[in-house]
């Protein structure tokens, strides 16, 4: 198959929407604290959807892990070793949300994960003298930057935003939580943990070497090759939340909140008004009785469909690192910039930059703008090795 850079940086784009979307449902949800919800959609980002989708996609998926394991098993391993180390990653990055916001959170912990996940791979396996020699690797190498030079001009909004607003006014948008030292700190670390996927879907190439093999034996396309990696990397990364949320379950004693006993979400709830994104005032008395089963399976879609479009991310991701070429690793910068557009798109539609000063505007426009070049850039900079050959 042949590459096509401007079909991978369309899918990228798709996926990186759906991840910047994933939080969305979250809103929707009554009375589960954060450990409930997060463990719920987990399963069924990281469980469900990955077994589903390549079971449908990939045929006999389970058999080409099977083979892979008895020739290579190293690749499994070290696969499902760096999803543990991303499922870290996954916990910080939830909290770093809480603590500032959508576009800011997935500015700061996005934009170093795409620096640190694009730039290592290729050190790691030799490539990087090869990028620096060849015209098209520079070009590549200079959307990383303008990438990271769009993230920190996110971030310095974000630093605006903060020095505008009041606590009062920052609690009336629904942001009791924000606290910019707090979520720098852990957007950092999430940043740096999150990376840890590209490597596991570098470990991971033996798995979708074969899986190509047999797609293409069969007369179909190779586009989805990289779904039974996913499995792998995202049983690893479950591993990690589901012993934290357990946790934080017995800690917190918040089990019984699966069966509809109420609890508090900590998503955006504000002392002002008494509301949450749900609409309701967690210190009322009439919230203090078991949740209706309405409300509850409520929940548990909210929670699932936050966890399957999560997923989708990943799924669009792998169609799209197939369409761009020998360097497919700079695919990850793409993903992540995707993502950082369309949450700094969501947080202006939900209007977390309202009322700020034209200055902080600008700044974030000239952010958004900075991200999206990037992500030309780099579509170009694949183009230009895949056609031109230099």
């Amino acid at each position: 198959m042949q590459p096509n850079p401007f079909l991978g940086v369309v899918f990228h784009w798709i996926g990186g929407f759906a991840s910047a979307t994933n939080f969305i449902p979250f809103r929707g949800i009554k009375r589960w604290s954060w450990e409930i919800y997060w463990l719920v959609q987990g399963f069924a980002a990281w469980i469900i959807a990955p077994l589903v989708l390549g079971s449908i996609f990939i045929p006999n998926m389970f058999g080409i892990l099977h083979q892979v394991y008895a020739t290579d098993p190293s690749s499994l391993h070290y696969a499902f070793l760096w999803g543990v180390l991303w499922g870290v990653g996954g916990i910080t990055f939830g909290l770093a949300i809480r603590y500032l916001g959508i576009a800011l959170g997935y500015a700061i912990a996005l934009g170093l994960c795409a620096a640190f996940g694009t730039v290592v791979p290729p050190i790691y396996h030799g490539q990087f003298g090869m990028l620096l020699s060849q015209t098209s690797g520079k070009v590549i190498l200079l959307g990383v930057v303008v990438c990271v030079i769009g993230v920190a001009v996110n971030g310095i909004a974000g630093v605006s935003k903060d020095k505008e607003f009041t606590p009062e006014e920052k609690a009336e948008a629904g942001e009791t939580d924000y606290n910019l030292p707090k979520g720098v700190a852990i957007a950092i670390l999430a940043g740096f943990m999150s990376s840890f996927f590209a490597f596991g879907l570098d470990a991971g190439k033996p798995i979708g070497d074969l899986t190509e093999f047999r797609l293409l034996a069969a007369g179909h396309s190779n586009v989805l090759k990289n779904l039974p990696i996913l499995v792998i990397v995202l049983w690893g990364g479950f591993l990690t939340n589901f012993v934290w949320s357990w946790i934080l379950i017995i800690k917190n004693r918040s089990a019984r909140q699966f069966i509809g006993e109420p609890g508090l979400n900590p998503m955006r709830a504000t002392a002002v008004t008494g509301n949450t994104m749900a609409d309701f005032d967690p210190e009322d008395p009439q919230y203090s009785e078991t949740l209706s089963a309405s409300t509850l399976f409520a929940n548990y879609i909210f929670a699932a469909m936050a966890g399957v479009i999560w997923y989708f991310q990943f799924f669009f991701y792998s169609m799209g690192t197939t369409k761009m070429g020998q360097y497919d690793f700079s695919s990850w910068t793409l993903h992540m910039a995707s993502i950082i557009i369309f949450a700094t798109l969501w947080g202006i539609f939900l209007k977390e930059w309202k009322g700020t000063s034209s200055r902080t505007k600008t700044i974030v426009a000239c952010g958004l703008l900075l991200l999206v070049g990037s992500t030309v850039i780099v579509g170009y900079g694949n183009y230009l090795q895949s056609v031109l050959k230099k």
